[in-house]
């Protein structure tokens, strides 16, 4: 079934995983032009647009305003968390706005957000420049099912990290604990929010974009 170019195109950003802006970098089309459409404030662009839109989700035209597509989605990378660096707050990009990796075979992305690792407090099970995959539902929450559990997490001053989460020695503090031996561990840190580690991808196999 044939559609208009405003349903293709938002079919195109459901199934990609992009932002319209990000869509829009990618082919080399105007961010004004598809934001115009999507708002039914003009109701098409030129057929050399939507051939550059096609393409870049690897479709055919045909396939393309058909609704078709064959793309693999995309999930945000917010920025990088500290394993034994100290990383400002990640979250550096507007939604769906920053660096995308292809989204891993079995996780949906809808809600995922993905950070670059960077430090070796968390060797030898995560890496420098490895990514993992987390949701985080509430950005000031910390979670009782995150104890015990290796987590993405931001402290009080702004700082995010990759750590294993302990309670800590008062209710509202945690031990931030290294899995590295060499590596120090982070004692009665007060945290705003942690979410549990959902996958974690090896730096090899990120495809990014």
């Amino acid at each position: 079934m044939v559609m208009t170019f405003r349903e293709a195109l938002n079919g195109a950003m459901t199934a990609s995983g992009l932002s319209m802006r990000k869509l829009a970098e990618k082919a080399g089309v105007s961010y004004e032009q598809l934001k115009k459409i999507n708002q039914g404030k003009t109701q098409s662009t030129n057929a050399e647009d939507a051939l550059r839109l096609a393409a870049a989700l690897g479709v055919s035209l045909e396939s393309f305003m058909a609704g078709e597509f064959q793309g693999q989605p995309t999930i945000a990378i917010a920025g990088k968390v500290g394993a034994g660096a100290k990383v400002p707050v990640f979250d550096a990009y507007p939604k769906g706005g920053g660096p995308q990796v292809e989204c891993p075979p079995g996780l949906s992305p809808k809600g995922i957000v993905a950070v670059e690792v960077e430090g070796d407090s968390m060797e030898p099970v995560y890496s420098d420049g490895d990514l993992l995959f987390y949701s985080r539902n509430g950005h000031d929450s910390v979670p009782s099912d995150i104890i015990g559990h290796r987590c993405v997490c931001e402290d009080e001053e702004g700082m995010g990290w990759v750590k294993q989460v302990k309670a800590g020695d008062e209710p509202g503090l945690f031990h931030l604990i290294s899995l590295n031996p060499g590596a120090n561990t982070m004692w009665n840190v007060r945290l705003r929010w942690a979410a549990r580690v959902q996958l974690h991808w090896p730096a090899q196999l990120a495809k990014k974009s």
